[in-house]
């Protein structure tokens, strides 16, 4: 693994190195390392690209990393995840993709993760992407979740997508059964000509069942941004969808939330915010030192953190 890959591992999966515990390291289209436990097993799909992750029922404190590298470009691919975990398990997975396009050709990525829950289970799942390179070619990245939370399962979904994306284009569908908690929070920052779009899908199903969706982006320049959050609430449930974006130069961001109560004690809000830096806080931080571009940084910093 070279410095440039090595550098991308670091920013998808906030490691140095190969990551300890279970992983499956994707490098330009082909598998470039696995490692299993006593617990947590991976095998190759036979049908189509992509892995299964199984692990055992009451595995706890383990992890899994699979980190995607792209280095090459004009390389396009569409892989399929899915991830079986056992009853009672309190497990972490880490799953990014990190794109160096150098090259005048389009490079994408596009995985399809499908996530099977199951009782009483706890699960912490991140999900970050990053791009860089200096080539003109698009660096492309449409990620796909789908969710199915059995009784009493926990899933905190951490989403963070910071600079480099040309377009990403994500989906999220998560069912929920009774007593089941859901929690995603997503960030985002575009800049330049970039786009990115949005769809967030929970169907709440059973009694208790909880979600919170928390969206925090910023759009800068010229890009654009788009957001259908969107909570379905089919029994005696609650679920809360929280949009707060900061806009600057001329840039536009579109969000869309939708609550749907198709119980009598269904409790869904929606609350969504889009604003500039308001100017005295830009003011307060140079009168301690700060110049405007670092005021400006440090408070997107702390909006994003």
């Amino acid at each position: 693994m070279n410095k440039i890959e090595e550098a991308l591992l670091e920013q998808v999966a906030d490691l140095h190195g190969v990551p300890e515990g279970a992983y499956n390291i994707r490098r330009n289209g082909e598998s470039a390392g696995r490692r299993t436990t006593e617990n947590i097993d991976i095998v190759t799909k036979t049908d189509r690209p992509g892995i299964e992750v199984h692990i055992k029922p009451h595995t706890v404190n383990e992890s899994v990393h699979i980190p995607v590298l792209l280095t090459a470009t004009g390389l396009n691919e569409l892989v399929y995840n899915d991830f079986y975990i056992g009853e009672g398990c309190d497990i972490t997975i880490v799953a990014g993709c990190g794109i160096h396009n150098d090259g005048d050709q389009k490079s994408e990525h596009s995985g399809i993760h499908t996530f099977y829950i199951g009782k009483n289970a706890r699960v912490r799942y991140v999900e970050k992407h990053y791009g860089q390179g200096e080539g003109t070619g698009e660096r492309v990245m449409n990620p796909k979740t789908v969710a199915y939370l059995d009784e009493g399962a926990v899933c905190r979904m951490e989403n963070t997508q910071i600079r480099g994306v040309d377009s990403t284009n994500r989906t999220t569908r998560c069912v929920c059964k009774a007593g089941s908690e859901l929690l995603i929070t997503e960030k985002l920052l575009t800049h330049g000509r970039q786009t990115a779009e949005s769809r967030v899908d929970v169907i709440l199903n059973g009694e208790g069942a909880k979600a919170q969706l928390t969206s925090r982006t910023v759009a800068q320049d010229e890009s654009v941004q788009v957001f259908h959050p969107n909570v379905e609430g089919n029994a005696a449930c609650f679920g809360h969808v929280q949009c707060d974006s900061i806009i600057m130069g001329q840039a536009k961001v579109r969000s869309v939330p939708a609550i749907t109560a198709n119980h009598v004690d269904a409790q869904l809000i929606h609350e969504a915010a889009i604003g500039k830096i308001a100017g005295d806080q830009i003011l307060k931080l140079m009168t301690l030192g700060l110049t405007e571009e670092e005021a400006e940084e440090e408070i997107l910093n702390g909006f994003l953190k």
